[in-house]
């Protein structure tokens, strides 16, 4: 099964601008690895166009690189041996050629603009007195997200109020991570540790056990996402130092500003500036109770990556060690003895993912327009849903355990939730537990379900199979 699998919404997009007929200048950007240059060759090769992959070198090499790949494209023998002289002979050949609908990508569009930053101005101008009221279809993609957000569509770039849209690609979502391993236990744990950028899911050998896995494709030093996470941080941030050692903090268990500050030694403000950039980076995110809007001070920061999670958790406290060969240590010493409660820390997420999935099929007992979580004063519920009209609400505990005391832990859940402050005299309250296995379940009622991982599975493949 290809992992291009949850690509069929951008590809419906990029379809319909494409069959618009209008000139487009469309921004696809996302981190490294996580599919841009899958997604554009798929729809390219369904039309007709041609990526044009940049490099980081000299412009006068940039240029001889794309003349012989047009040249190549349009059978041009005359192109591949003189070259563009600069940028406005190259837009001035396309000029030629937007008689007719085509595709024209330029992936990694920041190496151009690193090399030449009057690029955008030149670009700017072409667009608004040629471009614009033609045929083309001009793709700018890249993987650095700041860059592309600074060359492409911030004020201050000539390029700003020129695109007709944009894609950030995000990474797969777990649902669909599990329609491609067939099993949900270790969709599970794989999706824990390699998250969902397709690269690295991919890397993970389906035949092997999780800490198999983990050994020979994180943890070994010739292993590509040993390094990756280090080589990803150093190529978006210019000073890494410092968000090192907050990614580290967070992953270590601190989640509130307060806590990073003192393991991290570093002041509030340096943090929040931190933070914030991390934010718009898609490295971090907040999360705040879902009873309460986004300006509440009570938000709780989290790594956004799985495979960061797991590198800042394990690689990086062990780097010393796994650099000398200890690799079988580090698993048997570090790893297995905490692997279920780190799992733990995702499966919630996981589920949430699931529940979006069955609210989009109406398999819940109402459909929610909210989901995260709650907590307060030291009591957290892992997932809660709302709906406002007419006022239900859903409460959840996920446990990644085994043998789970179902009964009890529903009688708990009932506790805490008559401490969640909403639409209190309204509402209509639903329950839910979820385990890897049950010792016992609760009565059953209309208003509690129970989910183990069979459950969840037949459920979601027999939704993924109709």
């Amino acid at each position: 099964m290809s992992v291009f699998l949850d690509r069929h919404r951008e590809t419906s997009m990029l379809e319909s601008r494409y069959l618009g007929r209008k000139a487009e200048l469309l921004v696809i950007y996302g981190r490294r690895r996580v599919g841009k240059s899958e997604l554009i060759d798929r729809f390219i090769a369904r039309e007709k166009g041609i990526r044009l992959l940049a490099r980081e070198e000299s412009r006068t090499l940039q240029l001889r690189h794309f003349s012989l790949k047009l040249g190549d494209y349009y059978n041009d023998n005359f192109l591949k041996k003189t070259s563009f002289a600069d940028w406005d002979s190259f837009f001035e050949y396309l000029l030629k050629r937007t008689d007719e609908r085509f595709v024209l990508s330029i992936d990694e569009f920041p190496y151009l603009v690193k090399e030449d930053p009057s690029l955008p101005s030149i670009l700017q101008d072409y667009w608004d007195t040629h471009l614009k009221d033609s045929q083309i279809f001009l793709i700018l993609s890249g993987s650095s997200i700041s860059m592309m957000e600074e060359s492409t569509m911030d004020h201050a770039s000539p390029l700003f109020g020129r695109r007709t849209g944009q894609i950030l690609l995000q990474p797969l979502r777990f649902i669909h991570i599990l329609e491609y391993l067939k099993d949900m236990q270790k969709a599970v744990e794989l999706y824990s540790v390699f998250g969902g950028t397709p690269a690295y899911i991919m890397s993970a050998d389906t035949n092997l056990d999780i800490f198999h896995n983990i050994e020979e494709k994180v943890l070994r030093e010739d292993a590509f996402l040993f390094r990756d996470v280090d080589f990803v941080l150093r190529s978006e941030l210019v000073e890494p130092r410092y968000y090192f050692s907050i990614l580290f903090s967070i992953a270590q268990g601190n989640h509130t500003i307060g806590l990073i500050c003192n393991d991290c030694g570093l002041s509030k403000s340096i943090v929040n500036k931190y933070l914030s950039i991390l934010i718009d980076l898609h490295l971090v995110y907040r999360r705040i109770p879902v009873t309460e809007g986004n300006k509440s001070r009570r938000g709780l920061y989290f790594l956004s990556d799985n495979l960061f999670d797991f590198w800042f958790s394990f690689v990086h406290p062990n780097i010393e060690s796994l650099e000398r060969g200890n690799t079988r240590l580090i698993v048997d010493q570090f790893v297995r003895p905490r692997f279920s409660r780190y799992v733990g820390r995702h499966f919630e997420a996981m589920v949430m993912d699931l529940f979006d999935f069955f609210n989009e099929h109406h398999l819940l007992p109402f459909v929610y327009t909210r989901i995260g979580s709650w907590w307060y004063r030291g009591e957290e519920i892992d997932i809660v849903s709302l709906s406002d009209d007419p006022p239900s609400i859903l409460f959840c505990e996920c446990k990644w355990q085994d043998n789970v005391d179902g009964k009890k832990l529903y009688a708990e859940l009932i506790k805490k939730a008559g401490r969640v402050s909403w639409q209190n005299e309204r509402r209509r309250e639903y329950y839910c537990i979820v385990a890897r296995t049950f010792s016992r379940r609760p009565e059953a009622d209309e208003q509690i379900i129970c989910y183990d991982l069979l459950d969840l599975e037949c459920l979601a493949f027999r939704l993924l199979d109709n």
